[in-house]
């Protein structure tokens, strides 16, 4: 169950920015979208990407967004993936974020996954 003041936020379209962890142990930080689809926390991304790539190997990461209502709150989340969603239910994923930050479908010019995460550790303020 998502916390609701949680959800609220994520549904308000911020955007985010996911920290993966590198081959090497590094940080590798990048915005993107999130959002909640089905009750549960996604984001979208390209299936050969870094942070794809990053996260496949190593399924821990952390984002931090800023409060679209005030931009001093903030909300910082770690976790990991939980599932990856692909072909027509991955496009589902993708649209429904989509829709919410472009209010249009997302052009189907280069492959895209859906992520679905889950947090151990969320800070809201």
């Amino acid at each position: 169950m998502i916390d609701p003041e949680l959800r609220a936020i994520l549904d308000a379209a911020p955007i985010a920015h996911l920290a993966t962890v590198m081959p090497d142990g590094g940080p590798h930080s990048v915005p993107v979208w999130i959002g909640v689809v089905d009750d549960r926390v996604a984001l979208m991304t390209g299936p050969g990407t870094l942070k794809a790539r990053n996260l496949r190997r190593d399924p821990r990461l952390a984002i931090s967004l800023t409060r679209t209502d005030d931009r001093f709150r903030s909300v910082v989340l770690r976790g990991r993936v939980v599932e990856w969603a692909e072909g027509d239910a991955g496009w589902r994923v993708v649209n429904a974020l989509a829709m919410k930050y472009i209010g249009a479908e997302y052009p189907r010019d280069s492959p895209r996954v859906g992520v679905f995460v889950e947090f151990d550790h969320e800070v809201i303020a």
